[in-house]
């Protein structure tokens, strides 16, 4: 069902939301978001498969799921009680929005008034509330700080802007958010999040977190990329050929490596995050910087090797991944995902920086 949602949605539109109702009927919506404010906050490495298996379906449904997901685990945990009532009293809403700074606050009461424009959006259009990141300046006129706040996704200034090649679905858009009153009590501080409730996975903060749910995302897409391909195996002669692609010894050693190299990628998360986990759990605190900084590069790893894997597995394919279906669209979710933050150098730098710290 989700396979067909995603594949249904024309350029410019996004998919439909009765997709993201299924998975909530199915109990797999909220997998990393604390249990007192409705979420079902499996261990990391099960919510890891459960966003890979829903990304295999869709792409831009998957991205859509682990990002509201992974943004309600941050507000249920990191707010006071009077916020998370407010934010989760209704239930488990859709979020959506970008957390990089690029808004400013000023303190009006108990609001902060933010405005600034945003990328990104991924899912918006879906969403019940909108997320941001903004730089917040006390009444006082003290120094600011980097707060993320929700607000009512009907707010926003929607710029459209997602004409893309990949993840056309998820519907990204530009926004801008123009005098848009944020309660504190719906705000908590980026660099010192208080972890209120939750379970040892809350410790981790937001960039470890949001990293486990792109690398899930990441291995999920690149799973489908290779079982298409494994599937198209038997059956397809190229040109000249003198028998299928599953005769061919040298597409047996090209597929034989490529499912290597992810099955390599996936015990590494896996492995990253159960160690993060029993890390935060042993101390009741957040993780040190290498535990953090290891979590972010296997993402990054599997975000790269993701989009490399598929670049290999479509030249294989030949003229079978041409034609709109799976293995293009695969294709090209997987290269626009790697071009995002957590799929980045930065990782990569802060990732070494750590062990090199420790030698």
């Amino acid at each position: 069902m989700l396979d067909a949602a995603g594949a249904a949605a024309g350029p410019g539109e996004t998919f439909d939301p009765a997709a993201l109702a299924a998975i909530r009927d199915a109990g797999l919506y909220g997998v990393s978001v604390p249990t007192a404010v409705g979420g079902v906050d499996l261990p990391l490495v099960e919510a890891v498969d459960v966003w890979a298996e829903i990304s295999r379906a869709d792409g831009s449904i998957g991205w859509c799921l682990f990002a509201s997901d992974v943004a309600l685990a941050y507000f249920g945990a990191y707010l006071g009680d009077e916020g998370a009532d407010a934010v989760f009293g209704g239930g488990l809403p859709v979020m959506a929005g970008q957390f990089a700074p690029n808004g400013t606050a000023v303190r009006d009461g108990g609001d902060w008034v933010v405005t600034g424009d945003y990328q990104f959006g991924s899912g918006m259009l879906l969403a019940d509330l909108g997320g941001a990141g903004f730089m917040a300046t006390p009444a006082d006129g003290g120094d600011p700080s980097y707060r993320f706040g929700c607000y009512p996704a009907s707010e926003i200034e929607n710029r459209g802007n997602w004409d893309v090649i990949g993840l056309r679905a998820t519907q990204s858009v530009d926004y801008r958010l123009d005098g848009v009153r944020v309660p504190d009590i719906q705000t908590f501080d980026f660099f010192g999040p208080v972890v209120h409730r939750g379970s040892a996975k809350h410790h981790l903060g937001v960039l470890p977190l949001t990293a486990v749910g792109h690398a899930a995302w990441a291995l999920g897409v690149t799973r489908r990329m290779l079982d298409e391909l494994a599937a198209i195996a038997a059956g397809r002669v190229r040109m000249g050929a003198s028998g299928s692609l599953a005769d061919s010894e040298f597409f047996l050693i090209s597929y034989a490596r490529l499912e290597s190299r992810y099955a390599a990628g996936r015990a590494w998360v896996r492995e990253v995050c159960e160690q993060a986990e029993a890390e935060c759990a042993a101390s009741g605190a957040e993780a040190s910087s290498l535990t953090s900084n290891r979590v972010r590069q296997a993402c990054a790893h599997v975000k790269q090797g993701g989009a490399d894997i598929a670049r290999e597995a479509y030249l294989l394919a030949g003229t079978a991944a041409l034609r709109e279906g799976p293995l293009q669209r695969c294709f090209r979710d997987l290269h626009a995902g790697a071009l995002h933050f957590f799929g980045s150098n930065s990782a990569s730098v802060d990732f070494a920086r750590s062990l090199l710290d420790g030698v």
